[in-house]
């Protein structure tokens, strides 16, 4: 069973959480959310199997730890 981990903002950032996931062996399916009025504002669902959804938490704090990191260092 499929299991939401996260809702992206957008396509870009579901599609960088799916590759960032899918590179540590992690399965993902991306799942648009409502309706959207072109392919790129809309909200979409990270989902991962229930089995990996605590591995899959982790590697998505890492992921967001990251990016913060870098955020504050280009300020």
């Amino acid at each position: 069973m499929w299991t939401v981990l996260y809702i992206a903002p957008s396509r870009s950032v579901a599609f960088r959480i799916r590759n960032f996931m899918e590179a540590e062996g992690i399965l993902v399916r991306l799942r648009p959310l409502g309706l959207r009025t072109n392919d790129h504002s809309a909200e979409y669902e990270v989902l991962v199997t229930e089995a990996e959804v605590e591995e899959a938490q982790e590697v998505l704090n890492q992921a967001l730890q990251v990016r913060q990191y870098r955020e504050l260092r280009t300020k």
